[in-house]
């Protein structure tokens, strides 16, 4: 049992590692954390509800975690294939494709929850 537990701590501390390391290099994870911040903030100011922190925290889940995916498809991608392919550059496009969606998306529930509040 104990080795059990061992595994999953030292699983979870993997996983904060590579968060960190993540949040060092890529840069756009960082424009994210403070696009967090101001929702956050907003969220205290403009009092949102329940359902409506629910919906920023979801959304900012899903925004940070297909940037976290985007990132290792990069460099795994860098690392099978250091030098271009077509393929290659398109399987990081694609990645990158779903952190754009992600992000138009949440934009778009956060204009539908801040904008009644702010105008």
């Amino acid at each position: 049992m104990f080795t059990s537990v061992k595994k999953e701590i030292r699983s979870f501390a993997c996983a904060f590692k590579g968060i960190i390391s993540a949040f060092k290099s890529e840069v756009h994870l960082k424009i994210h954390a403070i696009i967090v911040l101001i929702v956050c903030v907003c969220g205290f100011v403009f009092q949102i509800s329940a359902i409506e922190w629910i919906v920023c925290l979801l959304c900012i889940s899903v925004v940070i975690g297909m940037e976290l995916l985007n990132s290792a498809i990069e460099r795994l991608t860098d690392l099978i294939e250091p030098e271009y392919n077509d393929l290659a550059g398109k399987a990081k496009d694609i990645a990158a494709g779903a952190v754009l969606t992600s992000a138009i998306i949440s934009i778009i529930a956060g204009i539908i929850i801040f904008a009644p509040k702010i105008f």
